[in-house]
């Protein structure tokens, strides 16, 4: 992606969710989403026009569910 990429996700019933943006060496770069929410079909933005080229990876949780994927950010 160059530079805004999104990140559409779906919540299966209420609950706590929070999306984290980390870099490769596993470091936190920013945390996208920290809310309740309800169920249903959301998207999430993420600009990275101030972060170097390079891999990324989001981290997507909620209630007893975790999901990690993968990104490339080339400028």
């Amino acid at each position: 992606f160059n530079p805004v990429t999104n990140i559409k996700f779906d919540i299966p019933k209420s609950g706590f969710v929070k999306i984290t943006i980390f870099d490769m060496l596993g470091r936190e770069v920013t945390t996208l989403v920290k809310e309740s929410m309800q169920p249903g079909s959301y998207n999430v933005d993420w600009d990275a026009s101030n972060y170097p080229s390079g891999v990324y990876f989001y981290k997507l949780e909620t209630g007893d569910f975790k999901e990690a994927k993968r990104m490339v950010l080339i400028k």
